[in-house]
């Protein structure tokens, strides 16, 4: 239903699915802005000891989402965060948090004082930083925090004067810092970190001897200021410029105050509302009233304020300015003559044509089409929505070279707002809040409410990239459906694998993690046998308890450092016997472990000697340690690399201890001891290249070995000179995306950029996006077609800066995908 007078919209937006004996009158309410949840506290107002109060949690159609028994202290305070998370203010000046299901998450306290004194009012508000809790205490002192998820509490300054509760008082957010303004009677004071500054409004009636009531519009830009004369004052919050001065004949205070002003407004219009009345004001010094059957409250929004009662859910707006020119009697506008036009074209009169003339002559059709495209936006019914599109589609048919994105964009846009405004959904946004809130928050909110089938047509109806969209709609859904205990763990792992089989770049890992927090440990195990990643898989089966499995996992993967990542947890978790025992079971995994002891425990490798009865290898233990003895040197051993260690003979052993006697001699350097491995390490670390080179030769190292040690060493020495010649002594058998890498982990772009021409066609993508050119790794992805790697370039774009390379990967991904 539509009422519109003095340039207001009132539209009808649910009748409420709740059944409230008794209304609003003794409940405490909290409405999310963006056609948010409802939260209520029945019996709030009774203060009954033998009635509990009851919170309950309904969406905006009024469909109930939760319900239970309030056991705690007293609420001073509802309200809702920016994530739809419940905020219970208590008297103490505890907050509760809740989820949008009634299950509890947490909780804080604003302080000792607040807690001692009591708290008189509270104010939830969200700033560029968060949600915030502003409370005043019964000591008549303000403390803030600006975001709960990130507690600084701070303490405002004294008002001077103030003997009793404020007659009202707000929070501003001005300059990134959220303030308090507040009304001493007559006088205004603004409290900041460090002063409180007395302010006074240009132009307020001198017949006010109070300010009974103010209110902060929901972009902290304008305020409205009620005083007890019955007036209401309009102007800007930092209280610089009047806007308006409107009589409402009313001295009595009101129940409420909202901000009722579209984004981009020339016109100041708030609402006031008392018991059974509401009243519109603005700009002319004439009031709209309306006439209230229920106890109501007003829920301010970006474009307007809700009302919501017993019964009823309404919108009231200004009417927009294209809706404005198209359907006010006898407009002449363009939008209005075009939509006229398709009318008498359905009725096959040639008045159609006549009106299209009139609409060329000026040369007005690509503005009327724009019009009706721009209020189909703003309507709410479907019917009066295709009428207005199919006009513009109309117009469009006579324009050459009009831009189809705003017309097919705002049928999407519709479509998708159609569906969440539905009465089962219960999401009542406007165009102009959905562009403001985003299609990805959009989805976000469908996936906390559970309403995982609509969330996923969504994103496959506004093709929303599969990492941003499918895939992460799958990954909740999957992370809820472990938590549900009436099935088995076999039907579950096999419902969220055949689910999850086509989506791109869900971890396995992360719903297995969810799987073993609720306590279900044998469905993490099934549901880690999905995950491709060894180095997801062995964490999560270690932090499980799972040592054996963790470790044939880590053997499986061929990923040395993953193995020594586990023998190092199960050297520290088992005693000595069983430790030993797995590690018998497991022959690759004691082999790396003696190589490790090797190097760093003698004296536990001699025991795994001895247990194992190897004599051979018990006498060459004791032939190195005598030798050691005898040329009078000490094991120096800072560290092993894990992922490449020689495993050398006696003969070698013996060569290498030599190599190294004679390099301490010569060049004073310590190194016997140390393994092959790292004998070459630091020899090119001090830069006795020729030195390394002759060890790389005389024991046969493999070639990628030697280039990874060379190239990690001059990079480490930043000699960017030395590291081009050798890139360029012949072909590096490890490619050249190492070198890239190595110049972008110590932060020398310039020289990396010279390697990423060099790299193979597979490695392209990588080298570009490590050097940040956008442009260039998008062009290797098209050029290539790998549908796998123009995602990984998508995902790394900025909506703000890439949208025509963006465009462009959309389009070659697509085409990637067809073929």
């Amino acid at each position: 239903k539509y009422y519109y007078a003095f340039n207001i919209l009132k539209i009808e937006l649910y009748e409420m699915g709740w059944n409230l004996k008794d209304g609003l009158r003794e409940c405490l309410v909290a409405a999310a802005p963006y056609g948010g949840p409802i939260a209520l506290l029945k019996g709030h107002y009774r203060r009954s000891p033998s009635a509990r109060p009851q919170l309950e949690i309904y969406s905006s159609s009024g469909l109930p989402l939760a319900s239970f028994p309030w056991k705690s202290g007293v609420v001073k305070q509802l309200g809702w965060t920016v994530s739809d998370d419940l905020l219970c203010v208590q008297e103490d000046g505890t907050v509760l948090v809740y989820d949008l299901w009634g299950g509890f998450k947490r909780h804080f306290s604003m302080g000792n004082e607040v807690s001692q004194s009591q708290v008189l009012e509270t104010k939830i508000f969200h700033s560029p930083y968060g949600t915030g809790v502003a409370i005043l205490t019964g000591a008549l002192r303000f403390t803030l925090a600006t975001n709960i998820d990130d507690i600084k509490l701070r303490r405002l300054p004294e008002v001077p004067g103030l003997q009793e509760a404020p007659s009202c008082w707000a929070v501003l957010t001005q300059d990134r810092q959220s303030k308090v303004l507040v009304a001493n009677g007559s006088q205004l004071f603004i409290l900041d970190n460090t002063a409180c500054t007395p302010v006074t409004p240009p132009g307020l009636s001198p017949q006010a001897s109070s300010i009974v009531h103010m209110c902060v519009s929901f972009s902290y830009k304008y305020l409205a200021l009620l005083t007890d004369s019955g007036h209401v004052w309009m102007g800007t919050s930092n209280l610089k410029e009047k806007l308006s001065e409107v009589d409402t004949k009313i001295k009595t205070p009101p129940k409420q105050m909202a901000w009722c002003r579209r984004p981009k407004s020339q016109q100041p219009s708030a609402v006031v509302m008392w018991d059974g009345l509401l009243i519109v004001v603005g700009e002319c010094k004439e009031t709209i009233q309306y006439h209230l059957d229920d106890d109501s409250v007003l829920v301010p929004e970006l474009d307007g304020v809700r009302i919501i009662s017993g019964t009823h859910h309404e919108l009231l707006q200004e009417v927009p300015g294209a809706c404005e020119e198209i359907f006010k009697i006898a407009s002449m506008a363009p939008g209005a003559l075009l939509l006229e036009a398709h009318k008498e074209y359905e009725k096959e009169s040639q008045k159609a044509d006549e009106y299209l003339r009139e609409i060329k002559e000026q040369s007005l059709l690509s503005e009327a089409v724009r019009q009706c495209v721009e209020a189909a936006g703003h309507e709410h019914e479907p019917e009066t929505q295709k009428t207005l599109l199919r006009a513009a589609s109309f117009g469009k048919c006579f324009l050459s070279n009009f831009p189809p994105e705003q017309f097919v964009s705002m049928c999407r846009d519709l479509r998708v707002l159609n569906a969440v405004r539905d009465y089962t959904v219960g999401i009542p946004l406007t165009h102009t809040q959905f562009k403001q809130m985003t299609v990805q928050v959009l989805i976000d909110r469908l996936v906390y409410r559970k309403l995982y089938p609509l969330a996923i047509e969504v994103c496959r109806y506004l093709k929303t990239p599969e990492y941003q969209g499918v895939s992460r709609v799958l990954k909740h859904w999957a992370c809820y459906k472990v938590q549900q205990k009436e099935e088995s763990d076999e039907v579950i792992a096999k419902a969220v694998s055949v689910k999850l089989a086509d989506a791109a770049g869900i971890s396995y890992s992360e719903i297995a993690t969810k799987a073993y927090e609720s306590g279900r440990t044998e469905l993490a195990i099934k549901l880690l046998e999905f995950e491709p990643r060894s180095g997801e898989q062995v964490p999560l089966l270690l932090k499980m308890k799972k040592s054996p499995l963790a470790l044939s996992k880590a053997i499986e993967s061929g990923d040395t450092d993953l193995v020594y990542t586990v023998v190092m947890y199960l050297k520290n978790e088992l005693n000595r016997g069983d430790f030993f025992m797995m590690l018998r079971n497991q022959p690759v995994a004691l082999s790396l472990y003696k190589q490790f002891c090797k190097h760093q425990e003698q004296d536990t490798l001699k025991d795994l000697f001895n247990q194992d009865d190897d004599h051979e290898e018990l006498g060459n233990f004791y032939v190195k340690a005598s030798y050691k003895d005898q040329v009078g040197c000490t094991q120096n051993i800072t560290s092993v690399n894990y992922f490449f260690l020689f495993s050398q003979t006696t003969e070698d052993e013996m060569r290498l201890l030599r190599f190294q006697r004679k390099l301490e001699e010569e060049k004073g350097e310590q190194l016997v001891g140390f393994s092959l491995h790292d004998t070459m390490t630091t020899l090119l670390s001090v830069g006795l290249h020729k030195h390394a080179e002759q060890l790389y030769k005389d024991f046969r190292v493999p070639d990628k070995r030697f280039w990874w040690l060379k190239l990690k060493a001059l990079a480490e020495k930043e000699d960017w000179e030395e590291l081009e010649k050798f890139g360029k002594t012949k072909k590096s058998p490890v490619g050249y995306l190492p070198f890239v890498e190595v110049c972008i982990k110590h932060h020398n772009k310039y020289e990396a950029k010279k390697y990423v021409s060099k790299v193979t066609p597979e490695q392209k993508v990588k080298a570009h996006l490590a050097v940040g050119d956008m442009e260039g790794a998008a062009e290797a992805a098209i050029e290539r077609r790998n549908e796998s790697e123009i995602s990984t370039v998508l995902s790394r774009c900025s909506a703000t800066t890439d949208h025509l390379l963006m465009e462009r990967l959309n389009r070659a991904k697509a085409t990637a995908v067809k073929k």
